[in-house]
């Protein structure tokens, strides 16, 4: 499994406008929605990295005003998935 570990300098850390046991969770979330936005990461990995379900993730880009990506692979999986379960 790779991983990274993001390092910021103290003077970074204090000058975030986030209570401090808040911080992760909103690098986090501000990270994902970034992402996810400029195309880097998909949907599901994007809630991954927020932990949000599906539908909180939804909400989430809603709030931020971002457009959902959605192409015709993304159609044609779902469509799929309807069969599969109908």
């Amino acid at each position: 499994m790779s991983r990274i570990v993001l390092e910021m300098p103290a003077n970074i850390v204090d000058a975030l406008r986030v209570p401090p046991d808040e911080q992760g969770h909103r690098l986090r979330r501000e990270l994902a929605v970034r992402l996810y936005q400029k195309g880097l990461l998909p949907f599901g990995k994007a809630r991954e990295l927020v932990r949000l379900n599906k539908w909180e993730f939804h909400f989430l880009l809603a709030q931020e005003g971002i457009v959902r990506q959605y192409d015709v692979d993304d159609l044609h999986d779902d469509l799929q998935t309807l069969d599969q379960l109908g």
